[in-house]
């Protein structure tokens, strides 16, 4: 998927999130796009890092907590945008999970 759309894709399934579900919450479209930049900053950057380290888990789990990796990451957005908050674990864990399931059905358009 390319960078624009990947990008156009997370914000707008960011702001669906704050909208629809409790526990997350955004004030406005541009709020959600830094939100998607500073999370795929940290994808990039932290992400690899952690899966490293959680590798053995990960294998336990048979790739099962790659999901709450993913979780982490949105927990850690909001310490630099501050207009973005998420609420605990959950919220994160089933936003983490809503976003690779939208990047996946826009992803397979290739």
């Amino acid at each position: 998927m390319g960078i624009i759309l990947n990008l156009a894709v997370t914000t707008a399934t960011i702001f669906f999130l704050a909208q629809y579900m409790s526990g997350i919450s955004v004030v406005s479209w541009k709020s959600a796009l830094l939100v998607a930049i500073v999370l795929g900053v940290l994808n990039i950057t932290v992400r690899p890092i952690l899966y490293l380290v959680t590798l053995p888990v990960t294998l336990l789990t048979f790739g099962l907590f790659t999901y709450v990796l993913n979780a982490l990451m949105l927990m850690l957005v909001p310490y630099v945008v501050t207009s973005f908050h998420v609420a605990g674990f959950l919220p994160a864990l089933i936003a983490a999970l809503v976003i690779t399931l939208v990047q996946a059905v826009f992803g397979a358009r290739e």
